[in-house]
């Protein structure tokens, strides 16, 4: 082989080499970061781009959305009770050329900030309002780690807490708290319901009272509901006016007896002797 065609070749080979090197292809959800000769100059893609060779350099960047749970954090609420807490957040990259410049790892960035957020926040609220409120404790996480994010390229969707791991104690007081409550609305609750029986009852004796036919109906129906059981209860229905009678009587004689009360002044008694002769006369 000649030195020429040797040279054609090899000039060849450089030239694929170069157009290898020169060729970049990333996915639809990456984005390539081109720095040239140390300087960015902007991001490209998704698809097929060219690079030069040697001068630039390309650093992919995910735009996915990445689902990161916070660990658990021993958190001291505002009413002083220790409780630990564990998250999750979602957020993804909207600035591939801030993500890059901005924060050498903006994984572990966010990941930090969301910890101490996490803390900070829960520590300004009670117990209650963590346990409650918990929605707007969100939604105050995501948009302060959001604002904090936001220089790097990131945006912060969502953040939840997961779960709230209470102190066996703390979980033993709230019990005997609810079952109180519930024993307080029990007792309403029948108080109310003892207050509307007895109106009824009251309104039932004003009708009966009224009409006595009535209640001897409802006595009858009394005795037929007793008589379809099998028992041996015996039931002896007295008039109603017969008690009446008996309480007319004992008022009257209780009447006559106080209007003659006994008379102490008439019993007489003997202040002189038999045989003292009568006041005025003098014995002869």
């Amino acid at each position: 082989m000649s030195p020429t065609m040797t040279g054609i070749l090899a000039a060849v080979g450089v030239l694929l080499l170069i157009l290898f090197a020169a060729i970049r292809i990333v996915r639809e959800y990456e984005r390539g970061v081109i720095f040239r000769l140390g300087r960015v100059i902007g991001a490209k893609g998704p698809g097929l781009f060219f690079i030069i060779p040697i001068v630039d350099r390309m650093v992919k960047v995910s735009l996915r959305t990445i689902t990161m749970d916070i660990p658990p954090q021993d958190v001291i609420t505002k009413d002083n009770v220790t409780v630990r807490v564990n998250a999750v957040t979602y957020f993804n990259v909207v600035d591939p050329t801030r993500s890059i410049v901005a924060i050498e790892d903006h994984v572990a960035g966010t990941s930090q900030i969301a910890q101490t957020t996490l803390r900070s926040i829960l520590g300004q609220v009670d117990l209650d309002e963590l346990l409650v409120k918990r929605e707007e404790i969100n939604q105050r996480l995501q948009q302060i780690i959001d604002d904090v994010t936001n220089p790097w390229g990131v945006k912060v969707t969502l953040v939840e807490i997961k779960h709230v791991e209470l102190p066996e104690t703390m979980r033993r007081a709230m019990a005997r708290q609810a079952e109180a409550e519930r024993d307080r609305r029990a007792k309403v609750i029948h108080a109310h319901g003892e207050f509307e029986a007895a109106e009824t009852l009251g309104r039932a004796g004003t009708v009966l009272e009224q009409h006595p036919a009535a209640m001897q109906l409802r006595v009858l129906s009394t005795m037929a509901e007793v008589s379809t059981e099998r028992t041996s209860t015996l039931i002896f229905p007295l008039p109603i006016e017969l008690f009446r009678l008996v309480d007319t009587l004992r008022q009257s004689a209780a009447d006559g007896g106080d209007r003659n009360p006994p008379d102490d002044n008439r019993i007489q008694t003997a202040s002189e002797p038999t045989g003292a002769p009568p006041s005025g006369r003098t014995a002869g």
